[in-house]
């Protein structure tokens, strides 16, 4: 299937609309899946339902100029564009407020000991701060966790071994907390 996807978003691309269509619905159906993984993991007070996230990251990568060279690379950019869009909503919401501070939101919770819960908005600041360590250190965690791709997923879409991406986590979770705290 993935040398399908990979076809079929070629297609699309060179302006086969049918293309579309057949490739819609899989990654709408894959984006969900994604964004229901990361849902869960998300803590009381996140109003964002999977469906919202999904449609709006599905509208943007649609509206992208983005040539997506296959799979692997439309995935990862949805990662990206997953994590923009929950931290709009968290601006949004902490504008709204007018400053009186905005509900806090889990990262992922092996990420952070304890009850103490980290927004969204300090994690996309230690997240830019990481991807100028490392950027391969962001990615990993931008794959895994706001992409919610699977060890094995992260590892092909970075063309690393799946001990080298468990590394990297390690190093990356480690690096996130340390700067979080």
């Amino acid at each position: 299937m993935r040398d399908d996807v990979t076809q079929l978003i070629a297609d699309w691309q060179n302006g086969d609309r049918a293309a579309l269509d057949k490739l819609g619905s899989f990654l709408y159906d894959e984006l969900h899946r994604i964004a229901a993984a990361y849902m869960r993991r998300e803590g009381p007070g996140n109003d964002l339902q999977p469906t919202a996230l999904v449609n709006e990251a599905f509208v943007r990568l649609l509206g992208t100029a983005t040539e997506f060279v296959d799979r692997k690379h439309f995935f990862a950019l949805a990662a990206q564009i997953m994590r923009r869009v929950l931290v709009d909503q968290a601006r949004e919401r902490n504008a709204a407020k007018r400053g009186s501070g905005i509900p806090n939101l889990t990262f992922d919770e092996a990420l952070v000991a304890g009850d103490d819960r980290n927004d969204i908005l300090e994690l996309d600041a230690a997240m830019s701060e990481l991807s100028k360590f490392d950027p391969r250190l962001a990615r990993t965690i931008e794959l895994r966790y706001f992409g919610g791709l699977s060890i094995s997923e992260a590892a092909e879409v970075m063309s690393l071994s799946e001990s080298t991406l468990n590394n990297d986590l390690r190093l990356a979770r480690a690096w996130l907390k340390n700067e979080l705290n």
